[in-house]
């Protein structure tokens, strides 16, 4: 079994990740949590950026839409908004299933990125 979770978890220590699911599984939740706990282990470190990038996604794009939809004449706002909306709503169905992938894949001891955008860049070393 230590040999399948190692392949799984592309070479992490199985001891470490038994001892840091928990904090592996917060890294999508309240990734500050583990930043600061778990700081030493390569497996919570792993999922903690992919919760940072998550994030830094989603900010990225509500400060893209702020910025569009401020330059925007309102009456052009109005017809546009509709299509943001709906992007919108896109976007917060996708952020929640790559937290519930996360998640399920932290509590397998796994370490998959997420989809799209688990493999643009890596904060934590």
């Amino acid at each position: 079994m230590a040999d399948e979770v190692t392949t799984t978890a592309q070479g992490f220590d199985p001891q470490d990740i038994e001892q840091n699911k928990t904090m592996a599984i917060l890294g999508y939740i309240i990734w500050l949590v583990p930043l600061i706990a778990a700081n030493q282990s390569k497996f919570a470190r792993y999922h903690t950026n992919q919760g940072i990038i998550l994030t830094i996604c989603i900010v990225a794009y509500w400060i893209l839409i702020s910025i569009i939809t401020a330059i925007l004449p309102f009456t052009l706002w109005l017809t546009i908004g509709i299509v943001f909306s709906l992007i919108g709503i896109a976007i917060w169905i996708f952020a929640l299933v790559c937290i519930i992938m996360g998640i399920i894949t932290a509590s397998k001891g796994e370490a998959k990125p997420l989809p799209v955008i688990g493999n643009l860049f890596t904060i934590l070393k």
